[in-house]
C-alpha cells in the first residue's frame, strides 16, 4: 500500500487544486485555471500504471474519485451571492458531470494503456490520454451543461447561462456557450497530453530506478 502513496498524494493534489482553480476564469471566461491542472490526473494515472500496473492505477483513480466527490459536496454547500440571488459554488449538474467524467475517463485510460503497454514507450500514455481526455470532455460538458440532458427545472436553471448563444470561441459563428467551453477545454487537454510525455518519461525512469 505504501508504494502507491506518492500516486495517491499526487492525485489528491491535482483533484483538490483543480476544484479550487476552476473558480478562476481566464480568456473572457472561455477557460479556467483548472483546465490546466486537471489533465495532470492522466499523467498520474499513467505513471502508476507503467510502474505498478493497471490494478494499482485503478486504486489511485478510485481514491481520486472519492476526493473529487468530497470536493463537490463541500462546494455544493457553499452559497455565492450574485445577480440578486444565491447559488451553490458547485451546481448539481456540474458535480455529477465531473464525477462521472473523471471515473469513466480515467478507467478507460487505464484499460487503453494496459492494452498498449508493450509497444513504444510513448504510445500507451499518448493514446490513453488523448482518448481518455476526449471522453472526459464529452461526458462532462454533455452532463454538466448541454441542453440534451435535464436534471429538473431547478438544476437546469443553475447552469442555464451556458446555453447563451455567443460567437464560437469568441470569434466564430454563433453557438451555445457550452460548446465553446468544451472545445477550448478539449484543446488544452490535448496540448497537455503531448507536453506530459517528457515528464512521464522522466518520472517513470526515476521511479523504476528507485524500485
Amino acid at each position: 500500500m505504501t508504494r502507491i502513496l506518492p500516486g495517491v498524494f499526487a492525485m489528491a493534489i491535482v483533484v483538490v487544486a483543480s476544484n479550487i482553480l476552476v473558480q478562476f476564469l481566464i480568456l473572457d471566461g472561455l477557460l479556467t485555471w483548472g483546465a490546466f491542472s486537471y489533465p495532470l490526473a492522466f499523467l498520474v494515472t499513467d505513471v502508476m500504471n507503467r510502474v505498478y500496473g493497471a490494478a494499482t492505477a485503478r486504486r489511485v483513480v478510485f481514491i481520486g474519485f472519492i476526493f473529487g466527490v468530497v470536493c463537490s459536496l463541500i462546494g455544493s454547500q457553499i452559497m455565492i451571492q450574485g445577480d440578486g440571488f444565491e447559488f451553490p459554488a458547485v451546481a448539481l449538474r456540474v458535480a455529477v458531470g465531473s464525477a462521472t467524467a473523471f471515473l469513466v475517463a480515467q478507467l478507460i485510460d487505464v484499460a487503453i494503456f494496459q492494452r498498449l503497454r508493450d509497444g513504444a514507450w510513448w504510445r500507451a500514455p499518448l493514446a490513453s490520454t488523448l482518448i481518455g481526455s476526449t471522453i472526459d470532455t464529452a461526458l462532462f460538458f454533455a452532463i454538466a451543461f448541454s441542453g440534451l440532458i435535464s436534471f429538473g427545472a431547478n438544476a437546469d436553471a443553475e447552469i442555464s447561462w451556458a446555453w447563451d448563444v455567443v460567437p464560437f470561441l469568441l470569434a466564430g459563428p454563433d453557438a451555445p456557450l457550452w460548446v465553446s467551453l468544451a472545445v477550448a477545454d478539449w484543446g488544452v487537454k490535448l496540448t497537455i497530453a503531448l507536453m506530459a510525455l517528457l515528464p512521464f518519461r522522466l518520472i517513470v525512469g526515476r521511479m523504476t530506478q528507485s524500485n
